[in-house]
């Protein structure tokens, strides 16, 4: 798989929220925070297709468009080359510096440590 951009993630985002979309839908739902024109975005979602990350359905008037990647697929990549990179594969010193710098609720407290008795840790 391939990484995802900040610019692909916002637009995988959109099209993680629901079956299939327009581009008009598409730029829509992007024009809040990115306010990209239409090319930019059809430039963006035909150069995903290529990718692989972009399903365009184009049997249909308008030309639809769906992720063909799911949104699990892309956060289990980045969070994998985050442990390589950042902390040479050690899962436990990214957790302990994750709950270092953020503060968890008793009920994720107790999800955490249920995970790791489950895990026999």
């Amino acid at each position: 798989m391939v990484k995802l951009t900040d610019a692909e993630w916002a637009v995988m985002q959109v099209l993680w929220a629901g079956e299939d979309f327009s581009l008009g839908e598409v730029v829509s739902a992007l024009e809040p925070t990115r306010n990209w024109r239409r090319n930019t975005v059809h430039t963006y979602l035909t150069r995903m297709e290529e990718k692989g990350m972009v399903d365009i359905r184009r049997e249909k008037e308008p030309h639809r468009y769906a992720a063909a990647v799911t949104r699990e697929a892309c956060a289990r990549q980045e969070r994998s080359q985050l442990l390589d990179r950042v902390y040479g594969g050690a899962a436990g010193d990214l957790i302990a510096a994750f709950l270092k710098e953020s503060r968890i609720t008793a009920e994720e407290r107790d999800r955490l440590r249920k995970l790791l008795d489950d895990m026999e840790v």
